[in-house]
């Protein structure tokens, strides 16, 4: 609502200074203004400060601009000469020129722009004719249509023209505006320039800044859309690259010279902040300069000062001790040797078309050409034979701008003709320039101008911005300070550092910031008064990446940060290394114990029916020797890459190795106990004491091993995970999916057979020498329970490292399966293969004491396998013994059907 309410506002008050400026027109009468002219099929307009802007309040000019002034118009009405001679553009038709002065002031150049639309209204008063013959009339005075216009100068005067020019649709080309706002098209829509806007030079400002690493600068401007702007649009961009602004000040208008001074006091305030960037005014950059050499402040500071200090020699006049190492923006332009040897040839009498030229002629020479009373005694009179020198005539910078403005605009008016007629000559639809038409063309216009310039016009009618960098430094050849070109900006900065002398005398770039730079691994942190300024460097941890310059985030499980901590890669998972000693050893180990075990087997397998194969019990020694053969196999599942598979192997065979070697043991020590229990009490044969039934016992201890391993993996399914050791992020170990705790409740099963056959092979130590193999039952279970004990905090306590608990589990496993090997096996081997002539009946059953408390009672025992031998019954008379009060147990042996296991067996 606001926004229509707004345009509704904008055309009502167009419509108005239509209404008003028609007015102003038709009461003006015939008397224009003095202008400077050339005559033509076309006219272009120039608006030109021929005089400088008077400080009165009555005097509308004050003195003859001889640079900005005299010189500008007459690079126009060259650029005109040259145009009209070059066949190529317009070429039967006459480009003429229309030249007023604005005297440096808005509502000036207002008045003189009137006369640019005159030619736009056709409705004249029939007062203004009058007729020869009575039979055609004419106009008294006709004005003639101007295509366009080429000005002003001061952004000021651009403005205000421009909100004239549009209500005409009559487009205008400035070669020296360059306020930021002159680029909204919605309010400029008919404006375009030849210069860049002074965001440009903002941006070069920052590309400086930026370039040498200056990252807290402090900033002064003049009030006004000059000043105001520029440093607004430097800020902005100053932000986006971080860099910091320490100090703002704002220069006002009806500033004094304490002002100046209390400005340098809050720039020493700031002691990291050296750079200074200025987009003054020429007066106000002369006064701060002033007030920096009163202060004594010395090379304390360096300037980066917008194009109004440029090459300027007024600021560092007085001023070069402070100045010095200053760095300056300037248009960048170049000179035209063309025009420099017009100018040169001109003289009051071949340039009557100027009509300020004999006024700018008296000025530079000190002379008149009408001596009065008035006239100054040291004045003397012009001849018009004077020659302009060096001194008095130095080509000015616009030239080039005015040159390119100028051909723009007569290019555009050539491409418009070329479209609009058939031939060469001027048509009807021309002689009526359509500014809207008009308007497109120049923003669609470009072209070389054989200066080293390309001039071309954005969408918003700005031309490319291109700019000098200048550094105000000493030069030993001349023994003076000057400018020097030390790089240039086009869209990007090129800098030449080596030519660069900064102040003192110094070669080194200075520093201006307020702490340090952060290293690659370190983020900024801000204090709690939130200036971004200034910070403190904290270092990311070794795990953490720099998210940006503020923030350092976890990469995460698996993850670690690239080497320049500006993002994460994913780490590479470990397992055992197949070649490492961790691996070889368990592995050396395994084979070991996977020989030998096949040894024992093969041994027993040949001599399965001898006395001590079969007193040991050939079933359950089966069963152990497999069990056996499990827990070292083990070891090659448990040193595999990790796998669901190979995961699902390792839960099921560990548990399941341990169950076969201890449910065989535990049947065993528990088939002693019963025999002789029962023996103590009576002679009855205890049940379950026979092969088949030994076999089943094991089996059923085996199977609820086995069913707890089933429920385990039905409840976790097997799989893989990927583990970090404490303290070690930088590690990522692909591990099987349980825990460590879930591991050891799984050979709790284990750990209680364990400990019950260490109970029985406690109970049973003190039985007959002939049925000593639950001695070394004993043995096996005290270093099974020792190795046990060991293995426990071993492996909990290297939970940092894999490979070793990977190689203690190996190891226990080995060493679990070869203490039984070793203590259950070695003796029944060494009779088997060293001394084959005991492995006989006679001496198997040698006859031994069992000394018991008194009892009546006597026992029988019968053993059974389950080969086809009959029963073997086992007949223990007890006699009483007077002397020891205790009875003997005699042991005869008597047979049926063949060899039998003995009691030896047990």
């Amino acid at each position: 609502m606001m926004r229509v309410i707004s345009l509704l506002w904008t055309s009502l008050v167009e419509n108005i200074l239509v209404i008003l400026f028609v007015f102003l027109l038709r009461t003006r009468g015939e008397n224009p203004a003095l202008s400077a002219y050339i005559p033509g099929e076309i006219i272009i307009g120039g608006l030109f400060p021929i005089h400088q802007k008077s400080s009165g309040d009555r005097a509308i000019c004050g003195e003859i601009n001889l640079d900005r002034g005299v010189q500008r118009a007459e690079a126009m009405l060259f650029t005109i000469d040259e145009i009209n001679k070059n066949p190529k553009i317009l070429p039967k038709i006459k480009l003429g020129a229309k030249i007023y002065d604005t005297c440096a002031r808005g509502t000036y150049a207002l008045e003189r722009s009137l006369e640019f639309i005159r030619g736009s209204f056709t409705s004249i008063d029939s007062s203004d004719f009058f007729c020869d013959d009575g039979t055609k009339a004419r106009a008294n005075s006709t004005f003639e249509n101007v295509a366009g216009v080429i000005g002003g100068s001061y952004s000021s005067v651009s403005i205000q023209v421009a909100n004239l020019l549009r209500l005409f649709k009559l487009p205008q080309i400035s070669y020296a505006s360059t306020s930021a706002d002159l680029s909204d098209k919605a309010r400029y829509d008919y404006f375009s320039r030849t210069v860049p806007p002074d965001n440009f030079q903002a941006k070069a400002i920052v590309d400086i800044v930026e370039y040498f690493n200056w990252t807290y600068v402090s900033t002064v401007a003049s009030e006004g859309d000059y000043g105001q702007s520029g440093i607004d649009d430097f800020k902005e961009k100053a932000v986006a690259r971080n860099i910091c602004i320490a100090e703002s000040i704002k220069i006002l208008s009806n500033s004094n010279p304490s002002t100046f001074d209390d400005a340098i006091t809050k720039l020493l305030a700031k002691e990291n902040a050296k750079i200074v960037v200025l987009f003054l005014r020429i007066e106000d950059a002369t006064q701060l300069l002033d007030a920096a050499r009163r202060s004594g402040v010395g090379s304390r500071f360096v300037w980066i000062a917008s194009d109004a200090w440029g090459t300027q020699e007024k600021p560092v006049l007085l001023n070069a001790g402070v100045a010095k190492g200053a760095l300056t923006i300037e248009l960048q332009s170049t000179f035209i040797p063309a025009f420099h040897d017009y100018f040169m040839s001109l003289t009051p009498q071949n340039n009557v078309r100027n009509p300020w030229f004999r006024e700018f002629w008296e000025t530079a020479h000190n002379c008149s050409f009408k001596l009065g009373p008035k006239e100054p005694s040291d004045k003397a009179r012009c001849t018009g034979n004077e020659q302009l020198s060096p001194v008095t005539f130095k080509q000015e910078t616009k030239v080039q701008f005015i040159y390119d403005a100028v051909y723009a605009m007569a290019l555009a008016i050539d491409a418009m003709h070329n479209a609009s007629c058939k031939t060469e000559e001027l048509c009807d639809d021309m002689r009526q320039v359509n500014g809207m038409i008009l308007r497109d063309f120049i923003l669609n216009t470009t072209f070389d101008d054989g200066y080293g310039a390309r001039v071309k016009f954005d969408k918003k009618g700005d031309a490319m911005g291109r700019y000098n960098i200048m550094n105000f430094q000493w030069n030993e050849t001349s023994r003076s300070y000057q400018y020097a070109v030390v790089g240039s900006w086009t869209d990007s900065l090129t800098i030449d550092t080596d030519k660069i002398v900064w102040a003192g005398q110094n070669r080194e770039v200075p520093s201006s910031r307020c702490s340090r730079p952060c290293e690659f691994n370190e983020f900024k942190f801000v204090g709690k008064d939130g200036d971004t300024c200034c910070w403190a460097c904290i270092k990311c941890q070794e795990w953490e990446y720099l998210k940006d310059e503020f923030t350092c985030e976890d990469c995460g499980v698996a993850m670690w940060p690239n080497a320049d901590k500006r993002g994460c890669h994913r780490l590479p998972e470990q397992h055992i290394n197949l070649v490492s000693v961790y691996a070889l050893v368990p592995v050396i180990l395994s084979c070991l114990g996977l020989i030998v075990t096949c040894i024992v087997i093969a041994t027993f397998l040949k001599h399965n029916d001898t006395p001590v194969v079969m007193a040991s019990g050939r079933e359950l020694s089966y069963m152990l020797l497999g069990g056996c053969v499990l827990c070292y196999l083990v070891t090659f599942v448990l040193i595999a890459r990790p796998s669901p598979i190979t995961c699902a192997i390792q839960r099921a065979g560990i548990g399941l190795g341990f169950s076969v070697i201890y449910s065989s043991l535990l049947t065993k020590t528990n088939r002693i106990s019963r025999i002789f229990d029962s023996a103590r009490r009576s002679a009855r044969r205890p049940p379950f004491i026979s092969p088949k039934s030994q076999i089943v016992i094991t089996l059923v201890l085996i199977s609820i091993q086995v069913l707890f391993s089933i429920v385990w993996l039905v409840l976790e399914r097997p799989g893989t995970r990927l583990y970090t050791p404490k303290n070690k992020r930088n590690e990522v170990i692909l591990k099987c999916k349980t825990d460590d705790i879930s591991f050891l409740v799984s050979l709790l099963y284990n750990i209680i057979l364990i400990i019950v056959c260490t109970l029985y092979a406690i109970k049973t130590r003190k039985i007959p020498e002939n049925f000593n193999e639950s001695k070394f039952i004993g043995f096996a279970m005290y270093t099974t329970c020792i190795i046990w004990l060991a293995f426990v905090p071993i492996y909990f306590g290297t939970l940092n490292s894999f490979e070793v608990q990977i190689t203690t589990l190996c190891i226990s496993i080995s060493l679990s399966a070869t203490v039984a090997l070793v203590c259950l096996f070695t003796p029944k081997m060494y009779i088997i293969v060293f001394q084959p002539e005991k492995n006989v009946r006679r001496l198997t059953m040698n006859s031994a004491s069992y000394k018991k408390p008194v009892t009546n009672s006597s026992s029988v025992l019968a053993t059974n396998n389950h080969d086809s031998y009959t029963d073997e019954r086992i007949k223990l008379n007890v006699n009483y013994d007077e002397k020891h009060g205790v009875r003997t147990v005699p042991v005869p042996v008597s047979k049926t059907n063949g060899d039998q296991d003995s009691l030896h067996s047990l």
